[in-house]
């Protein structure tokens, strides 16, 4: 019988607050706002004063943002 390999995580890939920025068009203040919210993915820190955001979690919340506007728009 073979042996099964492990599973391959999925890609992880972080992005640093100028492309959170213009994939979400949100500013800073904006992003940092709802992040203390909790309404938007809250950053990861890096080391010393780098955060970055999980592009996963970004981009989840991307999609849910466009399924609750087409729900609204209904």
């Amino acid at each position: 019988m073979a042996k099964q390999l492990p599973a391959v995580p999925p890609r992880l890939c972080i992005l640093r607050r100028r492309e959170v920025e213009a994939r979400t068009g949100l500013s800073r203040s904006t992003i940092y706002l709802r992040c203390s919210q909790k309404t938007f993915p809250t950053p990861i820190n890096l080391g010393g004063r780098a955060v970055g955001w999980v592009e996963a979690e970004v981009d989840a919340w991307l999609q849910e943002q466009v399924a609750s506007s087409r729900k609204a728009g209904q």
